[in-house]
């Protein structure tokens, strides 16, 4: 008999066209086949044991297939306080995905544990439940690895960041967005990124996913010997803080069933997370959405009278001097570089701010456009508490009392 173990095909039984090639089973595009993931605004039912026959391989397993609907859908019922029996035809209309855990195929016989994804919004009406859930603000989620003393986010493909590639969350309240890994991903959302508190840093990365928050997913993996005993310590981390939503520890004797241990523990994590959205600690951090106030500009009255002080548009203005000059200042972190654009903007005079050499944990620059002359431009630093030095087109600013970058 050939194995397979955890697969998803988002079709209806009915609708399925089924080949056989080395051992793979795969639907074909009239009943195509969703990978691994998740089929969103689902309940889904799970561990449902079969055992069919049939006079081919194929029928027996649509016999099973059929026969695990009907199992799901008494368990759904059950499970929802409601009793609806339904022909097999109108269960077949509302399945949305089948969930091969485990199945063998013989040549005329099939024994599987399956679980069955039913469409939320047919079934809801049947069940007297809402058709769609209230869902989070959208979240990065992070998962973060911690295996031979070695951390690893996504600079490496692990186990734990397959374990929530698997993980279905249709039916989660809260909004994942999970990363593929590739690209910039290994570069920004590292082991060490977890352990930044930067927001400016932080915010930056979140507009790059559209997300308005962190989940950091955590485990530290120890293994007694190769393919011996695994214990597994999870940890719920959220925001840029990385705060402690809840902490768990599961444990396996043999090393094989890693993967099954790392999806038992998605799942109890994501209940955390639910549970603290519900309870309302499950919050976007404020600062991370943090948007300057615009300035507040004078609107003057539009009147035929001469007003004191009013331009005459038929003279001729008196000229204006305005430099541009390279501003050298520290930038230990992100949140130096967003405060130091911030405040120069502040000042007076200045048109633009803008960083055009970022450096952490060094010096950056930023060219400023400035309405006067650079002597101007310093005596307004030094007034702000900073200490200036100038030089040819450009001006070192640090703030008093601080040592400069690198000593």
């Amino acid at each position: 008999m050939r194995k397979r173990t955890s697969v998803v095909l988002s079709v209806s039984v009915a609708a399925l066209a089924v080949v056989s090639t080395a051992g793979l089973v795969q639907a074909q595009p009239d009943g195509s086949a969703a990978p691994m993931g998740e089929v969103y605004g689902s309940f889904e039912v799970t561990g449902i044991e079969v055992d069919t026959r049939g006079k081919t391989a194929d029928a027996a397993r649509m016999a099973g297939w059929r026969e695990a609907q009907r199992k799901a859908w008494q368990k759904l019922t059950q499970r929802m306080g409601k009793s609806a029996n339904l022909s097999d035809s109108a269960v077949d209309a509302m399945v949305s995905g089948i969930i091969v855990e485990n199945e063998q195929i013989g040549p005329t016989r099939y024994i599987a544990r399956l679980g069955v994804m039913f469409s939320r919004q047919r079934a809801g009406p049947i069940l007297g439940v809402r058709a769609q859930i209230t869902r989070s603000a959208p979240m990065v989620v992070m998962p973060l690895q911690w295996s031979g003393g070695v951390a690893s986010g996504f600079e490496r493909d692990s186990p734990w960041g397959q374990a929530w590639n698997r993980f279905r969350a249709g039916n989660s309240s809260i909004d994942y967005v999970r990363l593929t890994g590739t690209g910039p991903d290994a570069m920004l959302l590292n082991a060490g990124q977890a352990s930044r508190r930067g927001r400016g840093w932080w915010k930056a990365i979140l507009d790059q996913y559209g997300a308005k928050d962190v989940l950091i997913p955590e485990v530290v993996l120890r293994r007694e010997w190769p393919g011996g005993p695994v214990t597994a310590e999870f940890r719920a981390g959220f925001g840029p803080d990385n705060r402690q939503i809840s902490r768990f520890t599961l444990r396996i004797e043999n090393g094989d069933g890693l993967p099954a241990l790392l999806d038992e523990g998605a799942r109890r994590i994501d209940e955390a997370y639910q549970n603290a959205l519900a309870s309302g600690l499950l919050r976007p951090d404020a600062l991370l959405g943090y948007v300057p106030p615009a300035p507040v500009t004078e609107e003057v009255p539009l009147t035929d009278e001469p007003v004191d002080g009013m331009i005459d548009p038929l003279a001729t203005p008196a000229p204006a001097t305005q430099v541009s000059v390279n501003v050298q200042f520290d930038t230990p972190d992100a949140g130096d570089e967003v405060n130091g654009e911030l405040a120069l903007r502040a000042i007076p005079g200045v048109r633009s701010a803008a960083t055009t050499s970022l450096a952490l944990g060094g010096v950056s620059v930023m060219r400023v456009t400035f309405d006067g002359d650079v002597a101007t431009l310093r005596a307004a630093l030094e007034e702000r508490g900073w200490q200036v030095q100038e030089g040819p087109g450009t001006l070192r600013i640090r703030r008093a009392g601080r040592s400069p970058a690198g000593q």
